[in-house]
């Protein structure tokens, strides 16, 4: 799924290619679907406005695995949104950055590529 350009600022694109198999596709309405699930949560009252899953998304494993929890949620949500995750989950080595602007101003912090010519000839 290309996020790539998208043709409007602010906003995101899904657009599957046909690489991606059936069970990725059914992976990936499935997430959209509990996030609408944990909107009208937060609409109707269930999960606080500010203190919620979505707000604080994404949550690493030292977050949710640390002895301090202080969010209004249960730990369990923030790491297993969807009982499938406790099978197969990928743990993001970092929280939220900085919100919209992180996601807007990526960087790469990667070593020069004449460092891995450097190695292979070593």
């Amino acid at each position: 799924m290309s996020c790539a350009d998208d043709p409007v600022p602010g906003t995101l694109m899904v657009e599957p290619t046909e690489s991606e198999s059936l069970h990725e596709l059914d992976r990936f309405i499935d997430a959209m679907v509990e996030i609408r699930r944990e909107i009208a949560a937060i609409e109707d009252g269930r999960l606080d406005r500010e203190d919620n899953p979505l707000k604080h998304a994404p949550h690493t494993a030292l977050q949710v695995s640390g002895s301090e929890w202080t969010h209004a949620y249960p730990r369990e949500l923030a790491a297993f949104p969807l009982a499938s995750l406790k099978l197969q989950k990928y743990w993001p080595p970092v929280a939220r950055v900085d919100n919209v602007y992180g996601d807007k101003n990526v960087f790469c912090a990667c070593i020069p590529v004449d460092a891995y010519k450097e190695d292979a000839e070593a």
